[in-house]
């Protein structure tokens, strides 16, 4: 280093370092990861995202050999086969679709239709992560001259991979309206999917802040019933007497069964959290992982019940869970309403023999 030159440091360069960043580099933007997807990934974010609009009844992803030009196909009414359906096509390229990416898709609809292999969906609608070109934007906002360009690129772009364009194919055509094909942005899509629990999943940008929760209502519900049953008796057997009802008990149980009743609510909405932002499977893995660490110690000697309880909640606040997707969403609060959750399923006996 020169005299009187300044060592230069990290925070004079780049910055004061992120964790996150350090552990896993910087973020990167849904609109840049789209791109990064395989073909595959693709047809499963569109298939995730067509799964949470509220007017169909059920969406299939349908793509692979065999598929006759429809990837995701979302059907308004599940049980009525003649009911109206849309179809979202997939095309994942290194490019914005071009008018020559789309003929043979477009080929394959009018193909199927005639031969009735299925109906003309009500929709159908391209999407693909870098969007479309400037030519194919022009010609989707005018039908007329999409199908008389389909028509005119049929012999080079579809005969070769379907038919020969005869009379009674072109009339089938001709009665198509061509108003049913579009293109939906990938950022539209995106901003779709970020309302799904497959969004944390797919993009990697952590979960959204977990609403409240909710205080439990002053009288017990039914869904309360098992766990609640259990404290009793563990209240009981402290007191060495029969302990049937959380009326007039002593300040020290009062207070302990209103934390336990908080505790419990807290993990309930932990629960409808996790099932509103993560993929199924998440909440139960954190129970089975708190089950899996306080199992030894509620099965083991104990004076009485409520110490059973005591040291089991108390041992699941203190565990090292580091692998839930629910890492830096839940409390100790919820370690302690988890316990309860898995004597309400009696899961955790607080009384041997009580069963």
């Amino acid at each position: 280093m020169k005299p009187g030159t300044k060592p230069i440091t990290l925070s004079t360069t780049i910055g004061a370092a992120d964790p996150l960043e350090i552990r896993s580099g910087p973020a990167i933007v849904p609109i840049e990861r789209l791109k990064l997807f395989s073909p595959s990934d693709w047809e499963g974010f569109v298939n995730e995202w067509a799964s949470s609009l509220p007017d169909y009844g059920l969406v299939e992803r349908t793509s692979g050999a065999g598929d006759m030009g429809c990837d995701v196909i979302a059907t308004l009414d599940a049980q009525d086969p003649s009911s109206p359906w849309d179809n979202f096509q997939c095309k994942h390229y290194d490019h914005a679709l071009a008018p020559s990416d789309i003929w043979l898709e477009i080929g394959k609809l009018c193909y199927y239709t005639f031969i009735r292999a299925y109906s003309i969906p009500r929709r159908y609608a391209f999407v693909a992560p870098r969007g479309i070109g400037t030519k194919l934007t022009r010609l989707l906002k005018k039908p007329v001259e999409l199908k008389t360009t389909l028509l005119a690129m049929w012999g080079e772009k579809c005969a070769p991979d379907l038919v020969a364009l005869d009379a009674p194919l072109k009339s089938h055509i001709d009665a198509i309206d061509f108003g049913i094909f579009g293109h939906i942005p990938a950022q539209r899509l995106i901003e779709g999917h970020a309302e799904t629990r497959f969004f944390a999943v797919r993009f990697g940008l952590g979960l959204p802040p977990r609403p409240l929760s909710p205080s439990p209502p002053s009288s017990p519900a039914a869904a309360e019933t098992r766990y609640l049953q259990q404290l009793l008796s563990a209240y009981g057997d402290n007191l060495n007497r029969p302990v049937t009802t959380h009326a007039g008990l002593e300040p020290r149980l009062a207070r302990h069964f209103v934390r336990a009743r908080e505790s419990f609510y807290c993990a309930e909405a932990l629960r409808n959290f996790s099932r509103d932002t993560l993929p199924d499977g998440a909440f139960e893995n954190l129970q089975k992982q708190i089950y899996d660490g306080v199992i030894d110690t509620c099965e083991a000697p104990h004076e009485c019940g409520l110490t059973r309880v005591n040291a089991t909640t108390g041992h699941a606040a203190s565990l090292e869970i580091t692998s839930s997707a629910l890492l830096g969403r839940f409390e100790i609060a919820d370690r302690h309403g988890i316990c309860h959750q898995l004597a309400n399923d009696d899961r955790l006996i607080w009384v041997p023999g009580d069963a």
